[in-house]
């Protein structure tokens, strides 16, 4: 048997572990009606998909995250999740509540359909759609999954004297916090209960008498997992004990034809076996968790703290009294009382399972008994856990602060449908505006989130390798691939790379190849340059770096008659490169044209860094301001970059007799660059459908030039709408690392999808 004394021996361990949620959401439009659409296509074949599937309904989709080492890392892969769900429904909407909305018949509900060798899930969907009524499985929640890591059970098996197989001790640990979790888990639903009230009309079908009936509480908390939710016909008793007795009790209900299947019993916490453990538990899925109305995610993030904490309270404290029929009945009954009557702030338990207080005055006393245990375990020294139970200490001296007393008072106020769809509609614009984000995952640049987001939705396991150097993998099935900061790939071979990346090698190969290129020279050393000053005097010229991207170092003179302005260039592209290119400058506007798999995917015009003046601010006033734009950040992790005050900007303001002190007229617009990067403040504006065909014909033949399968072609044209010649356009540069958010997320235009074209070519469908 595993003591307390024991424990305390590996205290170090009992806080590691595996997290994961499963949460339902119904789809909604926008008048709160159940969407009868099938599942979206977008998301390929539900069975296939790992993270987003139906549960019940075609209507009713279920977001899933993979096993993760942290809540917080769980929760943030949830976030992004439901932010990319969310953002590929169209005119549809994900249901904030986890009691349905309006509903039609019965008969209108779409079961989860399933082919194949699949076709078993459809086929048990419909058992116990008869079973239960189909309007009760439209009733959503939360499944929270925790595992203990395996280094735990190997320094329990040691200090065991290694006689007891790794397996025992499994099942002797998990059985024990189940124990504990369901015989506790009312000050969960009474703290944490997110479904108080029902839409008005909303009726399930009785277990008993097989009538439709309203779904009602005198004082509702979690009407989800009360007497009329999603829940058996009867109240099993089991034997927590044994996990042999547990399924031996399994295998007689489903061979009397009470259960179905061993998935229908549809316990508080249900043990997961994988194959791995041989018949022992592997983790413990929680089940009792509502939708959280009141966070865009629909996930309490204190009630997962809230739930681990009583996770390991249960693992760590004494157990006074045995799990028998009795305790379960007891425990079946706090959840029932807690559910029903939450709200009422001096409801009680019945006399005899209480000792005369009531449910806030126990909860509050039994906080400080987890305290106290957690405490000596030292699991209160990590101040999120410690936070947590303060947070849940308040609720039970406050309880009107829960959030189900909130949603009761919100509804009533402004009616079901009204609060909860409004609620619906304001985080789908939340996530409209984090489109590009991959929460916990900000520091990664954005063309690299936006393919991580991508993946997520075609079901593409995503490993993060090394994050400061956006470096990933991509996995699904027989296929995986490694891709650096989005666009850098094995599809591309190494030569091809280099070769965009030489200047000097690009112009050759892009000559050859018929492409209009830009004349000019290469030098190696500054003075060398210098000397031919005379050749480029005069002409509008730039000057760059051989190996850089991005338009670092880069500088345009159009008016090269000042060999002081012509060495501050030299000067900067020689700091960031020991050769240097000068080449004529090309008139016309510059244009990025992607390319993926000989087919253009993308045309952007982009405008060098800009201010417009207002009579009274400043240059470095108006930048300022212009930078104060959500969209614009640093380090390519927004669609915009800021605005920089930097030594390039303040040579071209000089050039046009302007400092950064300078006042702007009103409605004058100023460049602070020549260059029109987005990597240096510039604004990207969408032309995928209005240039001429002739452009990206010729964009086609410079990747192929290069033999790259991915690029982008940065060319300058006079007159898009006018055909290609040998006198209107040129080719600037060919790029190996091409971002893909300023196409996704231009600054005016259409949403290009680059990130699921690049998907595509990884071959991931």
């Amino acid at each position: 048997m595993i003591t307390q004394s024991i424990l305390k021996k590996v205290s170090h361990l009992i806080t590691k572990g595996d997290f994961g949620l499963e949460k339902e959401n119904l789809r909604v439009d926008k008048n709160g009606k159940l969407a009868l659409t099938q599942h979206p296509s977008i998301f390929g074949d539900k069975s296939e998909n790992q993270f987003i599937t139906t549960d019940f309904s075609e209507s009713q989709i279920e977001l899933i995250t993979p096993p993760l080492p942290s809540i917080e890392e769980m929760y943030n892969f949830m976030h992004t999740l439901h932010d990319v769900v969310s953002n590929e429904l169209g005119d549809e909407l994900l249901w904030t509540q986890s009691l349905p909305p309006i509903l039609p018949d019965e008969s209108l509900i779409p079961i989860a359909k399933y082919q194949n060798s699949s076709k078993e899930l459809e086929d048990y969907r419909n058992t116990i759609a008869e079973v239960y009524g189909k309007h009760r499985q439209m009733i959503c929640g939360v499944h929270f999954n925790i595992s203990l890591v395996d280094e735990l059970f190997v320094a329990l098996q040691k200090e065991l004297g290694n006689s007891i197989p790794i397996g025992d001790i499994k099942e002797e640990v998990y059985l024990k916090i189940t124990r504990g979790l369901m015989r506790y888990r009312w000050i969960l639903v009474w703290m944490f209960g997110e479904s108080p009230i029902a839409e008005p009309n909303f009726k399930v079908m009785s277990l008993t008498t097989h009538e439709e009936q309203f779904m009602s509480c005198k004082a509702g908390m979690a009407l989800r997992v009360g007497p009329l939710g999603y829940r058996n016909k009867d109240n099993y008793i089991m034997n927590f004990d044994s996990i042999e007795e547990y399924q031996n009790i399994i295998d007689k209900l489903v061979s009397k034809g009470e259960l179905h299947s061993a998935k229908e019993l549809y316990l508080p916490i249900r043990m997961k076996f994988l194959d791995r453990d041989k018949g022992k538990p592997t983790y413990l899925e929680v089940r009792f968790l509502d939708l959280d109305p009141l966070s865009p995610t629909g996930i309490d993030k204190d009630a997962l703290y809230a739930t681990y904490m009583l996770f390991l309270y249960s693992l760590l404290c004494e157990e006074d009294v045995a799990f028998d029929e009795t305790e379960q009945y007891n425990a079946t009954l706090r959840q029932d009382i807690s559910s029903c009557y939450g709200r009422c702030s001096n409801a009680s338990f019945p006399a005899k399972i209480s000792n005369g207080k009531t449910i806030a005055e126990e909860a509050h006393s039994f906080i400080q008994k987890m305290r106290s245990v957690l405490s000596e375990f030292g699991v209160t020294e990590n101040p999120i856990y410690a936070a947590t139970l303060d947070k849940m200490e308040q609720l039970a001296i406050k309880p009107t602060m829960r959030k189900g007393v909130i949603l009761a008072e919100q509804s009533k106020k402004h009616g079901f449908i009204e609060y909860y769809l409004n609620l619906a509609k304001k985080y789908k614009k939340d996530a409209e505006l984090s489109g590009y984000r991959f929460w916990g995952a900000e520091t990664m640049e954005m063309s690299t989130q936006l393919l991580m987001r991508a993946a997520l939705c075609k079901g593409v396991g995503i490993e993060i390798l090394d994050q400061s150097e956006n470096f990933i993998r991509l996995s699904k099935e027989n296929n995986s691939q490694l891709v650096i900061q989005a666009t850098k790939t094995a599809i591309d071979n190494y030569a091809t790379v280099l070769a965009m990346g030489n200047k000097v090698v690009t112009k050759k190969l892009l000559s050859e190849s018929g492409v209009m290129v830009p004349a000019g020279g290469e030098y190696f050393t500054k003075q060398e340059a210098l000397n031919s000053f005379s050749s480029y005097k005069n002409r509008a010229i730039v000057i760059k770096p051989k190996s850089t991207n991005f338009g670092i170092g880069i500088t345009i003179l159009k008016d090269n008659s000042n060999i002081a302005n012509f060495e501050k260039a030299l000067n900067i592209a020689f700091g960031h490169d020991n050769c240097v290119l000068i080449e004529n400058f090309v008139e016309g506007r510059e244009f990025r044209i992607f390319v993926i798999d000989n087919e253009v995917v993308g045309v952007l015009h982009r405008v060098p860094a800009n201010v417009e003046g207002d009579g009274t601010r400043t240059v470095r006033e108006l930048v300022e301001l212009k930078n104060q734009d959500p969209r614009r950040g640093k380090g390519y992790r927004t669609p915009l970059e800021k605005i920089a005050l930097g030594e390039e900007e303040s040579l071209f303001l000089e050039l046009q007799g302007a400092t950064f002190e300078t006042v702007v007229k009103s409605g004058e617009k100023l460049y602070l660059r020549e260059n029109s990067n987005i990597s240096t403040g510039g604004d990207s504006i969408d032309f995928t459908d209005d240039i001429d065909v002739s452009y990206k014909t010729i964009a086609v033949r410079a990747a192929q030039a290069v033999n790259a399968r991915i690029t982008g072609v940065d060319m300058m044209i006079k007159d898009i709408k006018e055909a290609a010649s040998e006198t209107n356009y040129s080719i600037i540069e060919i790029n190996f690392n091409p971002a893909i958010h300023i196409h996704c997320f231009p600054y005016q235009g259409k949403n290009r999808r680059l990130n699921f074209k690049i998907l595509k070519a990884l071959g991931f469908e």
